[in-house]
């Protein structure tokens, strides 16, 4: 089960857009009732639910139709323990590679687990690969129409809602790539999220060092980073920058966590990620060490911004690399605190 890497990608790729963009980034210094059964279809702004197929006793797959990205978007739901009233919902983001039935959540931790006996609904979008989960300026040759900003906060609430019978409360957490979408989805969207975690997210991203680490994600799977932000002296750019917006995360719940880059306790041979598999584990140690050092240096910062501000937040700096292990940690060590933040 545990199966998916999370180093996806072409270094090609990442090669040959992020000397370009790295190059010029310096210029950015200065610059209702619960349905028991199958849901009922829901409208939204020219968005709806296309299909939902139960496939455990609460799991189901969803297919929610973008009307921004013109496209259906597959979505893996988990369901309350109990539905008998309406519940909250929390969202789960992924990776650079995107969920899917191989890549995400319910493939590399103990998420389908850890829910069953919670009162929340978990809501895991497919999809995404390298797009931040932001609204992109320009349609990518590669990877096409992302406008998943607008899917996220004004398209897929309001179906999931009334298709689920939602309570309209939600959660949001993300890691790697998208730690750092979760908060800028939160910053786009005020008060939609009652709670944020963001895992091992660089939360700078306007910067030299962090628009270097945001290109190498957008190329990992062939993605422009132009087409997402335009170049670098776009004011896009900061807009997308957690660190430059932490003013507007005021009032939600927060949690961020990174690991230091040195091995921790998932970072062994009879780990169920490392699978006494010695190259899985050298992978791990030394590119996952790496990135995971990387984004420790945007944590760091975000977090002494959240508290030059005097905003609060849960911070958690541990030893571990930038793997699965650490982040269903995280997600565990951020429930209590989503869960009192909406409710469940």
């Amino acid at each position: 089960m545990l199966r998916a890497s999370p180093f996806a990608g072409s270094a090609r790729a990442r090669a040959m857009l992020v000397g370009v963009i790295a190059a010029s980034a310096i210029s950015l210094v200065s610059v209702p009732a619960v349905a028991t059964a199958d849901p009922a279809p829901a409208q939204s702004a020219g968005s709806h639910l296309v299909s939902a197929k139960k496939t455990a006793a609460q799991r189901m797959t969803v297919v929610v139709h973008s009307a921004a990205m013109d496209k259906d978007i597959t979505l893996d739901v988990l369901r309350p323990a109990d539905t008998s009233v309406p519940r909250p919902t929390l969202y789960l983001l992924s990776g650079v590679e995107g969920a899917s039935d191989i890549y995400g959540w319910a493939n590399n931790t103990d998420v389908v687990q850890y829910f069953a006996d919670k009162n929340v609904n978990v809501v895991i979008p497919w999809g995404g690969a390298s797009s931040y989960y932001s609204d992109w300026k320009n349609d990518d040759p590669t990877l096409g129409r992302n406008k998943w900003s607008t899917f996220l906060t004004r398209e897929l609430p309001p179906v999931l809602n009334s298709s689920l019978g939602a309570t309209g409360v939600n959660a949001l957490a993300g890691m790697s790539m998208s730690g750092t979408s979760a908060l800028n989805l939160a910053i786009a969207a005020p008060g939609l999220y009652k709670a944020v975690g963001a895992f091992s997210g660089c939360a700078m991203t306007s910067d030299p060092l962090g628009a270097a680490y945001v290109a190498t994600t957008v190329a990992d799977f062939y993605g422009n980073p132009i087409n997402m932000w335009g170049l670098p002296t776009d004011p896009t750019w900061i807009a997308n920058d957690p660190y430059r917006n932490a003013e507007k995360l005021r009032g939600t719940q927060l949690y961020l966590s990174n690991g230091t880059g040195l091995p921790g306790k998932h970072d062994t041979l009879n780990s169920p990620w490392i699978n006494s598999d010695p190259a899985a584990l050298a992978t791990t140690v030394l590119k996952g060490g790496t990135l995971e050092a990387a984004t420790g240096v945007c944590a760091h910062q975000m977090a002494d911004r959240l508290a030059q501000l005097q905003i609060p937040a849960t911070v958690n700096f541990h030893p571990g690399t930038h793997s699965w292990g650490y982040w269903q940690d995280d997600l565990s060590n951020f429930w209590p605190m989503a869960a009192a933040a909406i409710g469940a």
